[in-house]
């Protein structure tokens, strides 16, 4: 029996289930979190110095004296909206490139290739500092990096996705009856691709997350004194052995947020890769 996504599905795999939970509580905190939040992020109180949790800081205090739940939740906007924008920019970029490899091959596919394996051939963290030390850092400059990044392994995949595709009767019969190439990509292999690019997409979210986690400690992503959760690390490593809070619980944000997107993408990929069907 084919697999397929249905809310029931979801509702009958627990971990998913709780990913998705997780997921959803994390984004209703992004957004309206700080609405709700009784200290600023940014307020910093000298008598509540590196101040343990308590009723007032159900999280404890950093070294100025900043919330850090207030931190936690304001920093959730900038992981999340950097990971779930350069998901879908990168993906949108291999969309193009690599369905036009796929579907022309020739001296297209060998140029676009070659391309890909360049952008492949360096490892994704180091590429990223790369990108981002020739760029002013800030928000924009960690989206753009992590983009570039990601897209070549978008690519790649949809590349081998379209070449199978590209030998289907369907395809060949549109070609026959005159269609053109932009109608057959848009048309047939698109949307047949869908699914699994999907599932790409969702899995790589988590991943560029912790990226831009990394960018932020090395002082690379968002600047100061808007909140992320690797610079709230990194900024208060120093306090890991008198006051660990302060390190823990953005580090517990990123490790949670991370793994619901790993499930809930393992999840997807079960239920819509065709070739994991039975």
């Amino acid at each position: 029996m084919s697999q397929t996504f249905s809310y029931k599905a979801l509702t009958s795999h627990t971990p998913a289930l709780i990913a998705a939970a997780v997921l959803v509580l994390l984004v209703l905190t992004a957004v309206f979190g700080p609405l709700f939040m009784p200290y600023g992020p940014r307020d910093m109180d000298l008598d509540s110095l590196r101040q343990p949790p308590s009723a007032s800081h159900p999280l404890g205090t950093d070294s100025k004296g900043r919330d850090i739940l207030s931190r936690i939740v304001t920093g959730a906007r900038v992981s999340l909206a950097v990971g779930i924008a350069a998901s879908a920019l990168s993906l949108c970029i291999g969309i193009v490139l690599g369905l036009c490899a796929g579907y022309f091959g020739g001296r297209v596919d060998a140029l676009l290739s070659q391309l890909f394996d360049v952008f492949l051939a360096f490892p994704s963290l180091l590429l990223a500092i790369g990108i981002s030390a020739v760029m002013q850092p800030g928000l924009t400059s960690a989206m753009l990096a992590i983009t570039l990044v990601g897209w070549a392994g978008f690519a790649r995949l949809v590349r081998g996705v379209a070449l199978s595709l590209k030998e289907q009767t369907y395809v060949e019969a549109s070609r026959a009856l005159g269609a053109s190439s932009a109608r057959i990509l848009y048309k047939h292999i698109l949307p047949n691709a869908l699914p699994l690019l999907l599932v790409a997409g969702s899995l790589r979210v988590g991943g560029f997350i912790l990226l831009e986690a990394a960018l932020s400690f090395l002082g690379l992503g968002v600047q100061p004194p808007t909140p992320t959760w690797g610079s709230m690390i990194s900024l208060n490593r120093a306090y890991i052995g008198s006051a660990p809070w302060m390190v823990i619980f953005p580090g517990l944000a990123i490790s949670v947020t991370v793994i619901s997107f790993n499930v809930l993408g393992d999840f997807l990929r079960d239920r819509l890769d065709p070739r994991l069907r039975v």
